[in-house]
This record gives C-alpha cells, sequence and structure tokens, in this order.
C-alpha cells in the first residue's frame, strides 16, 4: 500500500519550491531596474558634501584693458517654447526674465540650430566647432545597464511602438570610456591657449577616461554632475513629479543619484538643490576669477528629467493645476533665477561691461516628460531633427560691441559657437582639421548683413537632415521615408512637399551623401533605437496614423 505521509511532504517541497522560485523570480523581476545603481553605488559610493575650493586669480586687476570673460550657458532640454520671449511655459505665466534680458541686452539668433537632436553630440559640438559626426561622436553614450532596463520596463507596453534594442558583442565601450577624442582641440583648448583660465561647471558627458575628462580637454577646473537626480529622492524640500508612462523616467528614478565630482574626485553630494547648487559655485568661480580672463562653461542640467524642482519654486507657481507641469515650471524658474545671479555676480564684481555671455540649450524639449507646447510653434522634440528638437533659444550679449535688442537672421548652429568665442578672445583656431563653424562676431555685431553660410547638416545614424537655401529635407530608414519643407513659407514644417517636388528631394539627398563622404566612422555603434511620434508628447494616446521616427542613440 502507498504511503501517503512521505508523498504528501514531498509535494509539499515540490510545491514550495515552486513557491520560492515564483517568489524569487518576482522579486529580481520588480527589482532588476535597481541593480545597476547599486553596483555604481558598491564602485563609487557618494560621499558627504565637500568644499569647492576655486583657483584664485590676483588680487588686483591688472592695468589697461584685458580680453573679455567668456561664459558659455548651456541648458538642458529647454524648449523653444519655455521662455517668455518666445511665449512661455505655462502660457506665458512663469516669467523667465533673465533668459529674456540676455537676448534684450545683445542679440537674438533667431535662426540658430542645436547641433543634434540629442545632448552629447550637441555638446561634442559646441566645444570643437565640428559637426558631431565629423569626429565620430555620433551617438550618445548611455550609463551602464540603462539599455537592458529600458528594455525590461519597457516590456508589454504594447499600446505603443517598442524600443529597438541592438544586441551587442562587446563592441561597445563603457560608458566612461565613450568619449569626445583626446586628438580633438576644444574651446577650452582654444582659450588656454590665448590666455584664459578654464572653468566647466555641470554636465560634460564627453567622456570620463583616458583624457576625455574635463581636466584632460583643456579645462583647468571642472565640478561636474556625476547623478541623475536634483535632490536626493524622497528629500523633504523637494517636490518630484514621476511618470510612470516613460521607461526612461523609471530608470533615471531607479538608478539616478544627486551626486558631483570635483576635478575628477570620488562622488559627493551637492550642498541643496542641483540648480542653486551649481549656481552657487559659478559665483564663486566667477569671484575668485574677477582680475584675469576667464571661461565659464556652465551646463546646467535643467530643465532634463527627472522633474524634481525646490518646494519653495513649486509653491509659488500654485495657478498651475497639473501637477507635472507645476514641478517642470518650477525648475524653468530655479534655472531662471540661477542664471540672474550669474548676472548679478558679474556686476557686483565690477566686470560685466567686460563678459560675453552666450546662451543656449543642447536641443529642443523631450516628449517623453509628457507636457505639450514646451516646443512650440514648431513640431516634433528632442530627438528628432524637426524643429521643435533642433530650433533652441540663443543669445549673445556683449557690452559695448553687440548693439542691445538686435537680431541675427542667418542661419547658425552649435557648430559656430567655437570659431566665434575663440574669434573674440584671440585664441587660434587649429588649422590642421576642417571646422564646419563659422566665425559670426560680424553678424552678431552688426558689421555684416546677409547668411553666413546656406547649408546644414544633421545625422544620427540612419536618420539625416539637411537645411539648403531654405529648404529642409529630413530621411529616416524607420520609417523608411523623407520629408521636405520650404522652410520660407512653412517654418513649422507642417507642409510636406517631398510628393511635389521630386528633384529637389533629389538634390537635397545628393548633398547629404555627399557630406556623408567627410564623416568619421561612430566611435562607438548606436545600441538602441527610441520611437518618437512628432505631434504628440508620451503618455498621450497614439494612432497607426501618426507621423513618428526612430531615433538612434
Amino acid at each position: 500500500m502507498f504511503n501517503s505521509t512521505p508523498g504528501r511532504v514531498i509535494l509539499a517541497a515540490g510545491a514550495a519550491l515552486v513557491i520560492l522560485a515564483a517568489a524569487g523570480f518576482w522579486a529580481f523581476d520588480r527589482y532588476f531596474i535597481y541593480l545597476p545603481g547599486l553596483v555604481q553605488d558598491i564602485r563609487n559610493p557618494i560621499g558627504p558634501n565637500r568644499a569647492v575650493d576655486w583657483q584664485r586669480g590676483p588680487d588686483t586687476a591688472p592695468e589697461g584693458e584685458r580680453p573679455p570673460n567668456i561664459i558659455l550657458i548651456v541648458a538642458d532640454d529647454l524648449g523653444w517654447n519655455d521662455i517668455t520671449l518666445h511665449g512661455g511655459v505655462a502660457g506665458g505665466s512663469v516669467p523667465t526674465p533673465n533668459i529674456d534680458r540676455i537676448a534684450r541686452e545683445g542679440v537674438q539668433l533667431t535662426n540658430a540650430y542645436a547641433a543634434s537632436g540629442t545632448c552629447a553630440p550637441s555638446r561634442a559640438a559646441l566645444m570643437t566647432g565640428r559637426y558631431p559626426a565629423r569626429t565620430g561622436f555620433e551617438f550618445t553614450p548611455t550609463p551602464p545597464g540603462m539599455t537592458q532596463v529600458i528594455r525590461h520596463v519597457e516590456r508589454g507596453q504594447t499600446e505603443r511602438r517598442p524600443f529597438l534594442i541592438r544586441e551587442t558583442d562587446g563592441d561597445v565601450p563603457d560608458f566612461a570610456d565613450m568619449g569626445l577624442p583626446t586628438d580633438e582641440i576644444t574651446l577650452a583648448e582654444m582659450l588656454s591657449g590665448a590666455g584664459y583660465h578654464t572653468m566647466h561647471i555641470g554636465k560634460w558627458h564627453l567622456g570620463n577616461t583616458h583624457g576625455s575628462d574635463p581636466l584632460g580637454q583643456g579645462f583647468d577646473e571642472s565640478l561636474e554632475l556625476a547623478g541623475l537626480l536634483y535632490a536626493p529622492a524622497g528629500a523633504p524640500d523637494v517636490v518630484e513629479a514621476r511618470q510612470d508612462f516613460d521607461p526612461i523616467d523609471q530608470v533615471y528614478w531607479a538608478i539616478g543619484r544627486a551626486a558631483v565630482t570635483h576635478n575628477n574626485s570620488a562622488r559627493f553630494t551637492p550642498d541643496g538643490y542641483l540648480t542653486d547648487y551649481f549656481t552657487r559655485e559659478a559665483v564663486e568661480a566667477i569671484e575668485a576669477n574677477r582680475n584675469r580672463p576667464f571661461f565659464l562653461y556652465l551646463a546646467h542640467w535643467a530643465p532634463h528629467s527627472p522633474l524634481q524642482a525646490t518646494r519653495e519654486d513649486y509653491d509659488a507657481l500654485a495657478h498651475i493645476e497639473d501637477h507635472p507641469l507645476r514641478v517642470y515650471a518650477a525648475m524653468i524658474r530655479a534655472l531662471d533665477r540661477g542664471i540672474g545671479e550669474v548676472m548679478d555676480a558679474l556686476e557686483a564684481n565690477g566686470i560685466a561691461d567686460n563678459t560675453i555671455i552666450a546662451f543656449t540649450s543642447d536641443n529642443g524639449g523631450a516628449h517623453y516628460i509628457g507636457l505639450e507646447d514646451i516646443n512650440a510653434p514648431y513640431r516634433g522634440w528632442k530627438a528628432t531633427f524637426f524643429g521643435g528638437g533642433i530650433r533652441v533659444p540663443t543669445f549673445v550679449s556683449w557690452p559695448g560691441r553687440i548693439e542691445p535688442g538686435t537680431e541675427m537672421p542667418g542661419l547658425a548652429q552649435h557648430i559656430d559657437f567655437a570659431p566665434t568665442l575663440a574669434a573674440i578672445a584671440g585664441a587660434s583656431l587649429p588649422a590642421d582639421r576642417l571646422i564646419d563653424g563659422v566665425d559670426l562676431t560680424p553678424f552678431l555685431t552688426g558689421e555684416a548683413e546677409g547668411e553666413p553660410r546656406e547649408t546644414l547638416f544633421w545625422r544620427s545614424g540612419h536618420y539625416e537632415a539637411v537645411i539648403h537655401q531654405g529648404w529642409k529635407l529630413q530621411r529616416t530608414q524607420r520609417p523608411d521615408r523623407v520629408w521636405l519643407f520650404d522652410l520660407s513659407s512653412d517654418p513649422e514644417e507642417r507642409n510636406d512637399l517631398s510628393a511635389a517636388e521630386p528633384q529637389r528631394v533629389a538634390a537635397l539627398a545628393a548633398l547629404l551623401d555627399e557630406h556623408a563622404q567627410g564623416l568619421a566612422e561612430p566611435l562607438w555603434p548606436s545600441i538602441a533605437e527610441m520611437p518618437v511620434s512628432i505631434d504628440q508628447p508620451l503618455g498621450w494616446p497614439e494612432s497607426e496614423d501618426d507621423e513618428y521616427v526612430y531615433w538612434p542613440n
């Protein structure tokens, strides 16, 4: 006769193992997203805040004239419509008087573009004066494990087009090794050679090893963003808006930390809300260097997601009912206030009249934060070559040389910053390579009129764009299509003329093909492609009729 007791024990043990295995799989599946951040915490722990001791220049100012100080301020993911000069976030109810002031006291480049639809390639162009694809810095470096985590959290979201993750064969370098080649000559190196003290504060995103870090690329000092959060998650004096529909946002909250490094130190905690912290340090750096020519590259993280704002800024915008929009608007408020404090510091140190301020954004506002109108009136978002992705607010003030309140309508791009600022400083451009940018100084000062150029290019993998003599062509493999727009009559890119103008499409496509012959091989491959709907933010209902592109990272 069968002994049922041992059988029941075996069955119970088996059931328990199944339950434990299922629980373990559930726990791993649920918390897998946190593993890359925990590994990074072990490898590079975050210490307490430490004071930043900026190198000090002479105690007294030298006699006679000296070259102008240069401050390059770059916002991150700032939408065209985020500043009140162009309309303003939340229907213009969140003033940006200080950003607008740079334009009022200087020149607004009304036809200026980012060098790419995403951050790091644009920053490579700002630093070198060369197209990102010219230097091989074509794709955006991503933090360790980020693409795998995105695929994990995005799994099953069949209501929209999926991320495309490339299976790699060990040919992708580590995140820290995805750097601007050291044989590229940066703006900091150019200005250092002309006697400038060079400082970097904020985002870098151009590598951190083998000489690609800020100190290796010409900066004397660097206070660098080393995390993804503006403050520790759940901080009592900070308000958050988490976008659960966005895989990128989920990754940021899981692996993100509030951390910085100073001159390649170990990571440490910033003293307060990140935007305010970078502002305070910029003010200190200006004060320390008031008596010698300096170049300050102030690369704010704001208003890039994740959405975090100080409670004080959030409470000041009680008229905004939508919570994520209110947090985002509060981030814009902090950014603008900080820029005002930097400008005030120039006045307080008696150097405002001998300081150039250049302001831009690395690209347009992102669709994945789920907010409409941040790039209005232009279609598209960050990670597209539509106007919403690459039309960026760009202003330059230079007291005594640039007439306040003027406009420069000529075609311009990030590649023009390095040659222009180098020329103003009396620095030499490298003569052994092609510099794609041009010196805009005579156009900024009104000494020259007309167009600095007639053609601009963009490329990220299979997605390309060109503007030539007022016409713009975009072409992509996913989806397999082209768009053609007459920007002179359709600057918002709403009327695709590609079917009606096949000869013009062919001519512009030939320009793209010719341009591609002089570009470098990408320094690393694209490892992911993100679907971006052109006309609505992420989290909104989509249909198969929506226009979209896939952006290779």
